[in-house]
């Protein structure tokens, strides 16, 4: 995405780099595969289907990332990571690429906001709490950079907690239909809300909170921009109604959202929220009488969830 950094004044521009981190905790010790799973990544496709177990509700996962086009090589600048932790808990970050032009890695700042959070994920002071988390994972990074975050925590009882900063999303899904969805906080077009090392961005006080009941077989979509801008909710839910399997799902999901980011005629949620800002076509299609349309290539990172009883 074309995200700003924030500064006294704003910026421009998003992009991707290096080969993608995936590495799992969790591995052979069974104990603590009992405890704790976790993936960081940035890698052109990975897929995760853990059943987080707990006593009551828990989530089945699946995970898929593809980086923009030109950053295939280097991985892409959105990062995540599942664990098991109580119901589950689930985050992504979204790297601000516009650090590119002053020599700084973008993807460093959400590599470390993430791996950061899954190491508070059972702090006491944290209680479960997306906010208290984001507020403690960016005290602790010190890479240069910024990113817009999503965390989503799910207690055993059903309730899920969400925090975000910026324009990732979570949409909940039940019987086919999108029941909830979060709302991207933008200071304008194109520039939303961010987490930085520099005293100008956002903190976990701008972080909006919101508390949802799920119930066993609600789906959960949780993304970066790149699949929002990309993808109608109409199309999330048919798209996850045909898969059973949430790894399925989630790279069909991260797929779709690919092929219309390419698709220069797919009247996309970005280019409609483009127009409706004032943004207009070249001249040349406006001569032709078209309007301004396409998707908008980016980095595409898609987790889904299923509520399971266990």
């Amino acid at each position: 995405m074309a995200i700003p950094i924030l500064r006294t004044a704003m910026m421009i521009s998003h992009s991707h780099s290096q080969p993608l981190i995936q590495y799992s905790i969790s591995a052979i010790d069974e104990t603590a595969k009992r405890r704790k799973r976790v993936v960081f990544s940035s890698s052109p496709s990975s897929e995760l289907n853990p059943v987080i177990r707990s006593s009551e509700v828990s989530f089945s996962v699946g995970t898929c990332l593809i980086p923009h086009p030109k950053k295939v090589d280097k991985g892409g600048e959105d990062a995540f990571f599942v664990s098991n932790y109580n119901g589950g808990v689930i985050a992504v970050a979204d790297g601000v690429s516009g650090w590119a032009e002053e020599d700084v890695d973008p993807s460093l700042f959400p590599r470390e906001l993430m791996a950061n959070a899954y190491n508070f994920v059972g702090d006491e002071e944290v209680n479960n709490d997306p906010r208290i988390l984001i507020r403690k994972a960016h005290a602790a990074t010190f890479s240069t950079g910024s990113a817009t975050v999503i965390i989503a925590m799910l207690e055993k009882n059903g309730n899920l907690k969400i925090a975000n900063v910026g324009d990732c999303g979570l949409r909940v899904i039940r019987n086919g239909i999108v029941t909830f969805s979060t709302s991207p906080q933008e200071h304008y077009f194109d520039c939303p809300f961010q987490l930085s090392s520099e005293r100008v961005g956002q903190t976990y006080l701008d972080a909006m909170v919101s508390n949802v009941e799920l119930m066993e077989g609600d789906i959960i979509v949780m993304g970066s921009d790149g699949l929002y801008d990309n993808v109608f909710d109409h199309e999330i839910a048919l798209t996850v109604a045909r898969y059973r399997d949430v790894s399925e799902a989630a790279k069909a999901l991260a797929n779709l959202a690919s092929s219309h980011a390419r698709d220069s005629n797919f009247d996309s949620p970005y280019s409609l929220e483009a127009r409706s800002k004032g943004f207009e076509a070249p001249l040349w299609k406006k001569i032709l009488g078209m309007k301004l349309t396409g998707g908008k290539l980016d980095d595409i990172t898609v987790i889904v969830g299923q509520v399971v009883s266990s």
